[in-house]
């Protein structure tokens, strides 16, 4: 009852016209960025963040999390549309949406689309509303063994979801945790890495690793390869319309719906799998569980439902290990995590303590997200799809812009300028020879975090590290860590034996 009366002051807050005016502009932009195939979903919150300085708290991070909840639906437009996957969230998409676009259904197969991005995106919601205060009055009980098992958990998870090889996002990882020993050491006041160059004294910014690796380094990248000169000549100028599926057709998916909003929640929670790994995995469960599951690929229904709904859904379970526990669940949240500890708050099992109305406030505002997002998604179809006339060169100029104005706003120091073009240069060259992003991102994000916690505990414990291993929760989370490494590890090798298997 209580976190219902909470959440009701949470709607009261964000109801006020310049916190809704901000939800708007999020929505919009999230959209925005999913439907332009190039600018990821992370890429778009990583530009939004600078502009966040000068904000409040609360009005920050609804602009920022109204950009995540609509960046997991407005690429579904042009990926059924025009086959053309804004984001890879929507790449599973393509596999029924289009193929029943192509059948003359095109205005079916985008209202399943609304209908799984609202009845996710409401679940989720509910879901987070009431496993978070448990969360982290469970997590109120941890000391400096258990957070750091957490955070070591965490790096792992995003080391094992790093792509092809375990190895690059390992060593992604370790550069991340360098990164994030630059500068003086807030434990023994020692000089790490520094060179004697004055600015990188104060540490090299997180801000300027995820600005330039992702937004930098993409626009290396397309340069590379060479921009397309005149953006997507699709038909946009034909009737553009959604169609609603029936009550009973609805009723027919519900296990669809259920068990895609299960798969989001529960991959949303994993530390670095997100809203892709989500899409891919519950799209995977309906053809191994649905009744129609050998159908996939043919236009069918659950095909569209089973993607979008596990993507929205995501969202929310995402959040749970972001603010009860200061974990981010996925390359969105991370940058969330990072506007919280700009606006010097820290998530964690105290922030239902310290800052209950504010937590709910922004419960409060991802509910009427989803909502704002479905509305505008019905209405604003045909504009959006227009965005893809732009030219990369055109897009890829905006993004340089934001990217230097963000990083030079961090600390109004130029030399951060020639730092964000090193990063990326460094994220160019990572795209290029197949190393994940994400892992250093996450690294010099939570290295400070973890050496915090590691050296608190080792004072704490007469510097017996072991006691890591003698306390029940962190000796689990370790473990778990531990698994969260070796099995992608032992997959890979018999992977490979099976292939060596199959030439010889």
């Amino acid at each position: 009852m209580d976190a219902l009366i909470h959440l009701g002051n949470g709607f009261l807050q964000v109801l006020q016209p310049a916190n809704l005016l901000v939800l708007f502009i999020g929505l919009v932009l999230g959209m925005l960025v999913a439907v332009l195939p190039g600018l990821t979903l992370v890429m778009g919150v990583v530009l939004a963040l600078p502009f966040t300085y000068t904000m409040e708290l609360l009005p920050a991070i609804i602009l920022l999390t109204a950009m995540y909840v609509s960046g997991t639906y407005g690429g579904a437009f042009t990926a059924i549309l025009f086959r053309i996957p804004g984001e890879p969230i929507d790449v599973p998409l393509l596999w029924d949406g289009y193929t029943m676009a192509r059948k003359g259904q095109p205005a079916k197969a985008l209202g399943w689309t609304l209908f799984a991005a609202l009845g996710g995106g409401l679940i989720t919601t509910m879901v987070m509303v009431l496993l978070s205060a448990p969360v982290a009055q469970f997590a109120l009980t941890f000391s400096s063994p258990e957070y750091f098992a957490i955070i070591i958990f965490g790096l792992s998870s995003v080391v094992s979801l790093g792509g092809g090889s375990i190895t690059n996002a390992a060593i992604s990882l370790m550069l991340g945790l360098l990164i994030a020993t630059v500068g003086v050491d807030s434990i023994y006041g020692a000089e790490r890495f520094a060179f004697g160059v004055p600015f990188l004294q104060d540490g090299v910014e997180y801000l300027l690793v995820m600005v330039g690796a992702y937004g930098l380094g993409e626009v290396f990248t397309r340069l590379e390869k060479g921009f397309a000169g005149d953006g997507t000549t699709a038909d946009t100028d034909r009737s553009i319309s959604t169609e609603f599926p029936t009550l009973a057709e609805m009723l027919r998916l519900k296990m669809t719906f259920l068990r895609s909003s299960l798969v989001g929640i529960i991959v949303g929670i994993i530390p670095g799998a997100g809203a892709t790994v989500a899409s891919f995995v519950a799209y995977g469960a309906e053809g191994q569980y649905g009744k129609r599951g050998k159908e996939l690929g043919s236009g069918i229904a659950e095909g569209i439902v089973a993607p979008q709904t596990a993507a929205t859904s995501s969202v929310g379970g995402a959040m749970i290990p972001l603010l009860t526990m200061g974990i981010p669940g996925s390359g969105a949240t991370a940058i969330i995590l990072g506007a919280f500890l700009l606006h010097g708050m820290q998530p964690g099992p105290q922030v239902f303590v310290t800052s209950g109305p504010f937590v709910y406030a922004v419960f409060a505002s991802i509910f009427l997200g989803v909502i704002g997002m479905c509305i505008l998604g019905y209405f604003a179809i045909k504009p959006l799809v227009k965005v893809l006339e732009l030219p990369e060169a055109v897009v890829s100029a905006f993004v340089v812009m934001f990217c230097f104005i963000g990083a030079f706003a961090a600390r109004n120091n130029l030399s951060d300028l020639y730092v964000i073009t090193a990063f990326g240069i460094l994220g160019y060259l990572f795209e290029k020879f197949k190393f994940p992003i994400a892992p250093m991102v996450l690294g010099a994000i939570l290295g400070p975090l973890a050496e915090s916690s590691f050296m608190t505990m080792m004072v704490s414990h007469s510097n017996d590290w072991t006691v890591l291993m003698g306390r029940p929760i962190s000796a689990t989370v370790m473990v778990m860590a531990v698994i969260a490494l070796v099995y992608p590890i032992q997959r890979q090798l018999r992977e490979r034996t099976r292939r060596n298997g199959t030439t010889q």
